[in-house]
């Protein structure tokens, strides 16, 4: 059985798994070479996802291929959602969201709540102000950077612990969880942070 570095999906997954719901799922941030999509598609979810690099969608379906699946990833932007309101039982955003200015941010978790069923689940997760990298880089103000990152300038937006709460006033919080953790990395001792959060659409 393959096992998937986004460990965190797993919870996601089994809190979806008791909903009853129609198996049909959303991902925001699709691409990569271990999209975590593969990992819905073998519980027997019809997978979708958005991705704005076109680089990152070939390296996500090239995994799909060597696994005989279909995972539907086009490309997008997850602040204009390409999908019918209510489209979905579960959508998610992993390690995605914080890559854009944080009023975007708004725009794109207003956008993946529209997509949502009612009763549907979202999982979204944030960078949080623990993270190493808080600091480094062009300052855009807010705990927002322009940080070098493979190759190319990328966003960053930090949040503090209850600072993206609101953003989900309408919906029923069912599991948040403040992460800072230590690990190596390429040689280096580095400490990331995340906030993350599991939701129903009321």
């Amino acid at each position: 059985m393959e096992i998937f570095k986004q460990i965190p999906l797993y919870r996601f997954l089994t809190l979806c798994n008791e909903t009853g719901l129609k198996k049909e799922i959303l991902d925001c941030g699709a691409g990569g070479d271990m999209p975590p999509l593969s990992l819905f598609h073998s519980h027997g979810y019809s997978t979708y996802g958005i991705e704005l690099s076109e680089r990152q969608i070939q390296l996500a379906n090239e995994f799909a291929d060597q696994r005989g699946q279909q995972l539907n990833i086009r490309q997008g932007d997850m602040r204009k959602l390409p999908f019918a309101d209510e489209a979905f039982s579960f959508v998610y955003s992993y390690n995605s969201v914080f890559h854009m200015r944080k009023k975007d941010v708004r725009i794109a978790v207003e956008e993946m709540k529209r997509v949502l069923r009612r009763g549907g689940l979202l999982f979204v997760n944030f960078l949080n102000i623990h993270d190493f990298r808080v600091g480094e880089g062009i300052d855009l103000g807010e705990t927002q950077y322009e940080q070098f990152e493979d190759g190319e300038n990328v966003i960053h937006s930090y949040y503090e612990y209850f600072e993206a709460d609101p953003l989900f006033s309408d919906m029923e919080c069912l599991y948040k969880e403040y992460r800072v953790l230590e690990r190596d990395f390429e040689g280096n001792r580095i400490r990331q942070g995340f906030v993350d959060y599991i939701l129903r659409k009321s």
